[in-house]
């Protein structure tokens, strides 16, 4: 009789132990999520929330990075993303700067090291910045309504603004810390992604009770179809987003053999898994981001005296305010090229060439080295076109649904039915793996308990 070695998930001790700390330091960043900036103004906040447009689709994918602190403004309101957007600049910054690559590639453990540390270091001006930008920008976006009251840095507004930003960025730190326990004491390297994770699921039912809210749309008899047919796409994407997550090239490798005595064994023959979606959520972050930058600036030229830049600004907003055509279709390309930007770029990082040369391995009919980068980056680029077009379908999935479902103001919840489904599924993925290594590290193999 064989058994799953899972049904021994709660009866090992040190597994249980570590899935209620993992469960403990989440309930902990939900508690402190909801503690709000002091001064917020709320009336602006909703005004921002509901009202749409590209101020409505940059505070939902905020919300979205940011575990779901931003819809109260509450003191952890940027998440973790000031540590990821520090992560990304460093890792962009390897390939470009000829002395941090030779730090990577003469002594990759140590390297690591030294990025890890940096990446703390640089989260923390990284975090004090972005808590300016997203107070200021907020406000912009309210109608020069000061989304916290009594802010500014001069007279005696300058120490509330200044204990603004050092709560909001402790906040950020305290969060990057909660993950880092989950990571060392919890679920393993899951720490920040389980946070995250957490957010958003927590949003799930409100923004699917959003679809039963008769007053977001016109004929409010169609909510049920609406409701319906909601659930339906999101077990779809839910599985397509398996498949994809999934799917992986496996390149043969052979590696040389080991000498046992006197005697040599024979090679070994393996595999080197290049994955489809190696950039994960990367390319959707950035093209939201460029594109919601032009209508931002515009909304700052929109009522200006001078006819040309009010119109000019006009159709700027028009454009990338995330009611055109012409923005989802800039929006799908935008995705794809940055996909294969972003794998480029971590595919270098990791120069598998020059390992499996050190190594000694190769692949069969390709010489070592150079030559080995450059086919496993012409057939990674090959396998990455359908992960990248499948991120381009995965944003514009709310454009797509809303062409053919009448979901009225609803479009913002398929944000979480595809983005953010994206996210869940691969930190679920990710977390069914770990823990099917640590069953299987503490003896509970499935095929040890075959009778």
């Amino acid at each position: 009789m064989r058994r799953s070695a899972w049904r021994y998930l709660w009866t090992a001790r040190d597994i249980r132990r570590k899935l209620l700390i993992t469960l403990g330091i989440m309930v902990i960043y939900r508690l402190a999520a909801q503690v709000p900036v002091p001064g917020v103004n709320r009336a602006a906040l909703s005004s921002i929330l509901d009202g749409g447009g590209a101020a409505g689709t940059l505070v939902g994918i905020l919300d979205l990075l940011s575990g779901g602190t931003v819809a109260n403004f509450s003191v952890m309101a940027m998440g973790v993303y000031p540590y990821i957007t520090a992560q990304i600049i460093l890792q962009l910054l390897v390939p470009v700067i000829p002395a941090l690559q030779r730090r990577m590639e003469d002594d990759p453990r140590e390297g690591q090291k030294w990025m890890e540390k940096w990446t703390y270091v640089l989260a923390v001006p990284m975090a004090a910045l972005q808590a300016v930008s997203q107070i200021r920008i907020f406000s912009s976006f309210a109608g020069g309504v000061p989304i916290i009251d009594n802010y500014g840095f001069s007279g005696s507004s300058l120490l509330p603004s200044l204990a603004i930003i050092f709560s909001m960025t402790a906040g950020t730190m305290f969060a990057i810390w909660l993950g880092e326990l989950i990571s060392e004491y919890g679920i393993r390297n899951q720490g920040l992604s389980l946070l995250i994770f957490a957010g958003i699921v927590s949003n799930i039912p409100q923004n699917f009770a959003q679809l039963l809210n008769p007053a977001a749309y016109d004929n409010p008899d169609v909510r049920w179809f609406v409701f319906g047919s909601m659930i339906v796409i999101t077990i779809l994407i839910i599985a397509v987003i398996v498949y994809v997550q999934q799917g992986q090239r496996n390149v043969p490798v052979m590696y040389p053999g080991r000498r046992v005595g006197r005697r040599m064994s024979m090679p070994v023959k393996g595999t080197l898994p290049l994955r489809v979606n190696m950039a994960g959520m990367i390319p959707i972050i950035f093209a939201q981001s460029l594109l919601t930058f032009p209508a931002i600036i515009a909304n700052f030229f929109i009522d200006s005296e001078t006819p040309w830049v009010a119109s000019l600004a006009l159709g700027t907003q028009n454009v990338f305010g995330g009611n055109s055509s012409w923005y989802w279709l800039i929006y799908f390309l935008f995705v794809v090229g940055f996909a294969f930007f972003y794998t480029d770029v971590l595919f270098a990082q990791q120069n598998y060439g020059e390992n499996l040369k050190r190594s000694g391995a190769q692949i069969p009919g390709v010489s070592k080295g150079e030559p080995t980068q450059r086919y496993l980056t012409r057939v990674l680029r090959r396998i990455t076109f359908p992960g990248a077009f499948f991120l381009g379908l995965v944003a514009i999935m709310p454009f797509l649904v809303g062409l053919v479902l009448p979901l009225g103001q609803n479009t913002g919840v398929l944000l979480v039915s595809s983005s953010g489904l994206l996210i869940v599924v691969g930190v679920v993925r990710d977390t069914f793996f770990n823990i099917n290594a640590e069953l299987k590290l503490h003896g509970y193999d499935e095929a040890l308990l075959v009778r």
